[in-house]
Protein backbone atom coordinates (compact mmCIF):
# COMPACT_ATOMS: atom_id res chain seq x y z
CA UNK A 1 0.00 0.00 0.00
CA UNK A 2 1.28 3.45 -1.13
CA UNK A 3 0.28 6.59 1.31
CA UNK A 4 -1.27 9.11 -0.37
CA UNK A 5 -0.13 12.47 -0.48
CA UNK A 6 -0.17 14.56 2.47
CA UNK A 7 -0.22 11.61 4.74
CA UNK A 8 1.62 12.86 7.74
CA UNK A 9 4.80 10.93 8.04
CA UNK A 10 5.87 11.25 11.90
CA UNK A 11 9.42 9.87 10.79
CA UNK A 12 10.26 12.72 8.71
CA UNK A 13 11.50 14.13 12.29
CA UNK A 14 13.71 11.00 12.73
CA UNK A 15 15.64 11.15 9.32
CA UNK A 16 19.50 12.30 10.93
CA UNK A 17 20.72 12.81 14.37
CA UNK A 18 21.54 16.51 13.86
CA UNK A 19 17.18 16.51 13.12
CA UNK A 20 16.46 14.13 15.77
CA UNK A 21 18.37 16.22 18.44
CA UNK A 22 16.68 19.69 17.50
CA UNK A 23 13.19 18.10 18.28
CA UNK A 24 14.03 16.68 21.02
CA UNK A 25 11.33 16.97 23.66
CA UNK A 26 13.62 16.37 26.94
CA UNK A 27 17.32 17.18 27.24
CA UNK A 28 19.80 16.40 29.95
CA UNK A 29 22.32 18.85 30.92
CA UNK A 30 25.06 18.44 33.15
CA UNK A 31 23.48 20.60 36.12
CA UNK A 32 20.49 18.59 36.23
CA UNK A 33 22.49 15.97 38.10
CA UNK A 34 23.82 15.51 41.60
CA UNK A 35 26.39 12.76 42.83
CA UNK A 36 25.68 11.41 46.29
CA UNK A 37 29.05 10.47 47.70
CA UNK A 38 30.32 8.18 50.56
CA UNK A 39 32.64 8.78 52.78
CA UNK A 40 33.97 6.31 55.89
CA UNK A 41 36.18 7.95 58.62
CA UNK A 42 38.55 4.85 59.15
CA UNK A 43 39.46 4.24 55.75
CA UNK A 44 43.39 5.11 54.48
CA UNK A 45 42.34 4.62 50.83
CA UNK A 46 38.99 4.58 48.80
CA UNK A 47 37.26 0.87 49.09
CA UNK A 48 35.19 -0.08 46.33
CA UNK A 49 31.76 -1.82 46.95
CA UNK A 50 30.77 -4.90 45.60
CA UNK A 51 27.37 -4.04 45.18
CA UNK A 52 27.44 -1.04 43.04
CA UNK A 53 31.04 -1.32 40.66
CA UNK A 54 32.19 1.86 40.36
CA UNK A 55 31.21 3.50 43.45
CA UNK A 56 33.18 3.90 46.49
CA UNK A 57 33.55 4.92 50.37
CA UNK A 58 36.17 7.95 50.19
CA UNK A 59 38.84 9.34 52.57
CA UNK A 60 38.52 12.75 52.96
CA UNK A 61 40.93 13.08 50.55
CA UNK A 62 39.78 11.17 47.86
CA UNK A 63 36.37 12.60 48.17
CA UNK A 64 37.93 16.25 47.83
CA UNK A 65 39.53 15.05 44.32
CA UNK A 66 36.21 13.19 43.03
CA UNK A 67 34.25 16.19 44.19
CA UNK A 68 36.67 18.60 42.55
CA UNK A 69 36.33 16.11 39.10
CA UNK A 70 32.65 16.72 39.47
CA UNK A 71 32.31 20.22 39.60
CA UNK A 72 34.75 20.67 36.75
CA UNK A 73 32.26 18.69 34.62
CA UNK A 74 29.41 20.92 35.75
CA UNK A 75 27.64 18.26 37.75
CA UNK A 76 25.25 20.71 39.45
CA UNK A 77 25.82 19.49 43.17
CA UNK A 78 27.08 16.88 45.93
CA UNK A 79 25.06 15.40 48.29
CA UNK A 80 27.59 13.63 51.12
CA UNK A 81 26.61 10.31 53.42
CA UNK A 82 29.19 10.16 56.37
CA UNK A 83 29.81 6.58 57.62
CA UNK A 84 31.43 7.21 61.40
CA UNK A 85 34.29 4.96 63.20
CA UNK A 86 31.89 4.82 66.10
CA UNK A 87 27.98 4.36 65.70
CA UNK A 88 25.10 4.49 69.27
CA UNK A 89 21.98 4.11 69.67
CA UNK A 90 21.05 8.00 69.52
CA UNK A 91 23.39 8.35 66.39
CA UNK A 92 25.77 11.18 68.76
CA UNK A 93 28.32 11.57 65.53
CA UNK A 94 25.91 12.75 63.29
CA UNK A 95 25.49 16.37 64.98
CA UNK A 96 28.99 16.19 66.08
CA UNK A 97 31.47 19.17 64.49
CA UNK A 98 34.03 16.54 64.67
CA UNK A 99 31.86 13.27 63.18
CA UNK A 100 33.31 12.76 59.83
CA UNK A 101 30.05 13.78 57.77
CA UNK A 102 30.96 17.51 59.60
CA UNK A 103 34.45 17.33 58.88
CA UNK A 104 33.49 16.33 54.86
CA UNK A 105 31.59 19.28 54.43
CA UNK A 106 33.64 21.72 56.06
CA UNK A 107 36.27 20.54 53.91
CA UNK A 108 34.25 20.44 50.73
CA UNK A 109 32.92 24.43 51.48
CA UNK A 110 36.24 25.65 52.42
CA UNK A 111 37.64 24.48 49.05
CA UNK A 112 34.56 24.67 46.82
CA UNK A 113 32.95 27.70 48.37
CA UNK A 114 30.12 28.61 46.15
CA UNK A 115 30.93 27.08 42.87
CA UNK A 116 28.82 24.08 43.53
CA UNK A 117 25.79 23.50 45.68
CA UNK A 118 27.17 21.12 48.87
CA UNK A 119 24.44 18.97 50.36
CA UNK A 120 24.00 16.79 53.38
CA UNK A 121 22.07 13.48 54.06
CA UNK A 122 19.74 14.28 57.12
CA UNK A 123 19.44 11.31 58.57
CA UNK A 124 20.05 9.08 61.62
CA UNK A 125 21.19 5.59 59.71
CA UNK A 126 24.34 6.26 58.71
CA UNK A 127 25.31 7.12 62.49
CA UNK A 128 23.15 4.19 64.97
CA UNK A 129 23.58 1.07 66.08
CA UNK A 130 20.86 -0.07 65.15
CA UNK A 131 20.83 1.27 62.02
CA UNK A 132 16.87 2.82 61.81
CA UNK A 133 16.87 6.44 60.79
CA UNK A 134 15.52 7.70 64.20
CA UNK A 135 15.65 7.47 68.26
CA UNK A 136 14.28 4.00 68.97
CA UNK A 137 11.64 4.17 72.15
CA UNK A 138 11.29 1.60 75.23
CA UNK A 139 9.48 -0.83 72.78
CA UNK A 140 11.68 -0.82 69.99
CA UNK A 141 9.87 1.37 67.82
CA UNK A 142 10.95 4.61 66.15
CA UNK A 143 9.64 7.59 68.10
CA UNK A 144 8.85 9.99 65.96
CA UNK A 145 8.87 13.18 68.01
CA UNK A 146 12.34 12.23 69.77
CA UNK A 147 13.57 11.90 66.46
CA UNK A 148 12.48 15.61 65.37
CA UNK A 149 14.67 16.91 68.24
CA UNK A 150 18.00 14.63 66.88
CA UNK A 151 17.34 15.92 63.19
CA UNK A 152 16.91 20.16 64.72
CA UNK A 153 20.63 19.59 65.64
CA UNK A 154 21.66 17.54 63.29
CA UNK A 155 20.21 20.72 60.26
CA UNK A 156 22.23 23.54 62.40
CA UNK A 157 25.45 21.12 62.78
CA UNK A 158 25.36 20.77 59.36
CA UNK A 159 24.50 24.24 58.26
CA UNK A 160 27.53 25.33 60.38
CA UNK A 161 29.92 22.78 58.60
CA UNK A 162 29.20 24.56 55.56
CA UNK A 163 26.09 22.83 53.96
CA UNK A 164 23.76 25.05 51.27
CA UNK A 165 20.70 22.19 51.34
CA UNK A 166 20.37 19.97 54.14
CA UNK A 167 18.16 16.67 52.68
CA UNK A 168 15.27 15.61 55.05
CA UNK A 169 15.56 11.90 53.84
CA UNK A 170 14.48 10.11 57.70
CA UNK A 171 10.69 10.43 56.21
CA UNK A 172 9.22 11.51 60.16
CA UNK A 173 6.31 13.17 60.33
CA UNK A 174 6.66 17.32 61.09
CA UNK A 175 10.87 17.08 59.98
CA UNK A 176 10.67 19.67 57.24
CA UNK A 177 9.14 22.02 60.47
CA UNK A 178 11.63 21.34 62.85
CA UNK A 179 14.25 21.58 61.01
CA UNK A 180 13.34 25.02 59.32
CA UNK A 181 12.46 26.21 62.76
CA UNK A 182 15.75 25.11 63.69
CA UNK A 183 17.85 27.19 61.23
CA UNK A 184 16.16 30.21 61.29
CA UNK A 185 16.21 30.66 65.31
CA UNK A 186 20.56 29.83 64.60
CA UNK A 187 20.20 32.45 62.20
CA UNK A 188 20.58 30.00 59.24
CA UNK A 189 17.83 31.28 56.94
CA UNK A 190 19.18 30.84 53.60
CA UNK A 191 20.08 27.08 54.13
CA UNK A 192 17.38 25.19 51.95
CA UNK A 193 15.74 22.37 53.80
CA UNK A 194 15.25 19.44 50.84
CA UNK A 195 12.10 16.77 51.49
CA UNK A 196 11.95 13.60 50.80
CA UNK A 197 8.69 13.81 50.52
CA UNK A 198 7.71 10.24 49.10
CA UNK A 199 10.75 7.79 50.29
CA UNK A 200 9.01 4.27 50.38
CA UNK A 201 10.27 1.40 51.69
CA UNK A 202 12.23 -0.59 48.94
CA UNK A 203 13.91 -3.50 47.88
CA UNK A 204 16.17 -1.06 45.24
CA UNK A 205 18.02 0.40 48.16
CA UNK A 206 19.69 -2.95 48.89
CA UNK A 207 22.88 -1.76 47.93
CA UNK A 208 22.95 1.67 49.84
CA UNK A 209 23.44 -1.10 53.10
CA UNK A 210 26.87 -1.83 51.99
CA UNK A 211 27.82 1.62 50.94
CA UNK A 212 27.20 3.05 54.59
CA UNK A 213 27.82 0.04 56.46
CA UNK A 214 23.81 0.27 57.55
CA UNK A 215 23.58 -1.80 60.98
CA UNK A 216 19.76 -2.39 60.48
CA UNK A 217 18.07 -5.48 61.56
CA UNK A 218 14.46 -5.23 60.62
CA UNK A 219 12.56 -3.10 57.79
CA UNK A 220 11.62 1.01 57.79
CA UNK A 221 7.96 -0.07 56.49
CA UNK A 222 6.73 2.11 59.74
CA UNK A 223 8.02 5.24 58.68
CA UNK A 224 8.67 4.88 54.73
CA UNK A 225 5.89 4.63 52.25
CA UNK A 226 4.48 1.75 51.11
CA UNK A 227 4.89 0.75 47.59
CA UNK A 228 1.32 0.03 46.62
CA UNK A 229 0.37 3.53 47.56
CA UNK A 230 0.52 6.30 45.36
CA UNK A 231 -2.11 9.22 46.51
CA UNK A 232 -0.40 9.30 49.93
CA UNK A 233 2.86 10.27 47.91
CA UNK A 234 0.71 13.70 47.67
CA UNK A 235 -0.68 13.97 50.92
CA UNK A 236 3.05 14.35 52.19
CA UNK A 237 3.78 16.79 49.56
CA UNK A 238 1.52 19.13 50.75
CA UNK A 239 2.29 18.90 54.69
CA UNK A 240 6.43 19.28 53.68
CA UNK A 241 5.37 22.13 51.24
CA UNK A 242 2.95 23.79 54.55
CA UNK A 243 5.97 23.18 56.77
CA UNK A 244 8.36 24.93 54.57
CA UNK A 245 9.90 22.79 52.42
CA UNK A 246 12.14 24.67 49.20
CA UNK A 247 12.41 21.44 47.50
CA UNK A 248 10.90 17.86 47.30
CA UNK A 249 12.10 14.53 46.87
CA UNK A 250 10.51 11.39 44.68
CA UNK A 251 12.85 8.41 46.01
CA UNK A 252 13.34 5.58 44.81
CA UNK A 253 13.37 6.71 40.66
CA UNK A 254 12.58 4.22 38.03
CA UNK A 255 10.07 2.20 39.89
CA UNK A 256 7.77 5.47 40.80
CA UNK A 257 7.39 7.24 37.77
CA UNK A 258 3.85 8.05 37.83
CA UNK A 259 4.42 9.46 41.66
CA UNK A 260 7.01 11.85 40.16
CA UNK A 261 4.99 12.74 37.65
CA UNK A 262 1.88 13.68 39.41
CA UNK A 263 4.52 15.26 42.40
CA UNK A 264 6.28 17.22 39.52
CA UNK A 265 2.11 18.51 38.04
CA UNK A 266 1.67 20.16 41.79
CA UNK A 267 4.73 21.28 43.27
CA UNK A 268 5.30 24.93 43.18
CA UNK A 269 9.13 24.23 44.17
CA UNK A 270 11.45 22.25 42.37
CA UNK A 271 11.06 18.79 42.31
CA UNK A 272 14.39 15.85 42.06
CA UNK A 273 14.71 12.51 41.60
CA UNK A 274 17.36 9.84 43.11
CA UNK A 275 18.40 6.82 41.54
CA UNK A 276 19.32 4.85 43.77
CA UNK A 277 21.78 2.12 44.61
CA UNK A 278 19.32 -0.74 43.14
CA UNK A 279 18.97 0.88 40.48
CA UNK A 280 22.19 1.56 39.80
CA UNK A 281 23.69 -2.09 40.06
CA UNK A 282 21.14 -3.26 37.91
CA UNK A 283 22.02 -1.33 35.10
CA UNK A 284 25.45 -1.66 35.93
CA UNK A 285 25.19 -5.95 36.35
CA UNK A 286 23.34 -6.21 33.15
CA UNK A 287 25.47 -5.01 30.90
CA UNK A 288 28.35 -6.29 32.75
CA UNK A 289 26.88 -9.64 31.68
CA UNK A 290 26.13 -8.52 28.10
CA UNK A 291 22.59 -8.38 28.17
CA UNK A 292 21.74 -4.15 27.63
CA UNK A 293 24.28 -1.31 26.24
CA UNK A 294 25.16 0.46 28.97
CA UNK A 295 25.58 4.20 28.38
CA UNK A 296 22.24 4.14 26.45
CA UNK A 297 20.75 2.10 29.15
CA UNK A 298 22.29 4.89 31.44
CA UNK A 299 20.72 7.49 29.27
CA UNK A 300 17.26 6.32 28.63
CA UNK A 301 17.25 6.06 32.41
CA UNK A 302 18.11 9.36 33.46
CA UNK A 303 15.90 10.94 30.23
CA UNK A 304 12.87 9.00 31.68
CA UNK A 305 13.34 11.13 35.32
CA UNK A 306 13.55 14.62 33.05
CA UNK A 307 10.13 13.30 31.53
CA UNK A 308 8.51 12.60 34.09
CA UNK A 309 9.02 16.10 35.11
CA UNK A 310 12.35 16.15 37.88
CA UNK A 311 13.87 19.27 37.61
CA UNK A 312 17.54 16.79 38.92
CA UNK A 313 18.30 14.18 39.40
CA UNK A 314 20.66 12.16 42.24
CA UNK A 315 22.64 9.40 40.24
CA UNK A 316 26.06 7.33 41.17
CA UNK A 317 26.93 8.16 37.68
CA UNK A 318 26.91 12.14 37.72
CA UNK A 319 30.23 13.02 36.24
CA UNK A 320 30.30 10.46 34.12
CA UNK A 321 27.32 10.84 32.36
CA UNK A 322 28.14 14.81 32.61
CA UNK A 323 31.27 14.55 30.87
CA UNK A 324 29.79 12.39 27.99
CA UNK A 325 27.54 15.70 27.59
CA UNK A 326 30.08 17.60 27.25
CA UNK A 327 31.77 16.07 24.62
CA UNK A 328 28.81 14.96 22.77
CA UNK A 329 27.61 19.07 22.87
CA UNK A 330 28.17 20.33 19.53
CA UNK A 331 30.65 22.89 20.24
CA UNK A 332 31.74 21.65 23.38
CA UNK A 333 30.29 22.04 26.68
CA UNK A 334 26.97 23.71 27.50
Amino acid sequence: MTLVPGTVRPRRLRTTPALRRLVSETRLDPADLILPMFVKETLSEPAPLNSMPGVVQHTLDSLLEAANEAVDSGVGGLMLFGIPEHKDNEGSQANDPEGILNRALTLLRDNLGDTTVIMADLCLDEFTSHGHCGVLDSEGGVDNDATLERYAAMAVAQAKAGAHVVGLSGMMDGQVGACREALDLEGFTDVVVMAYSAKYASAFFGPFREAVDSELQGDRKTYQQDPANGREAMRELDLDLAEGADIVMVKPGLPYLDVLAEVACESPVPVWAYQVSGEYAMIEFAAAAGAIERERAIDESLIAFKRAGADAILTYWATEVAQRLNSDTPGGAH
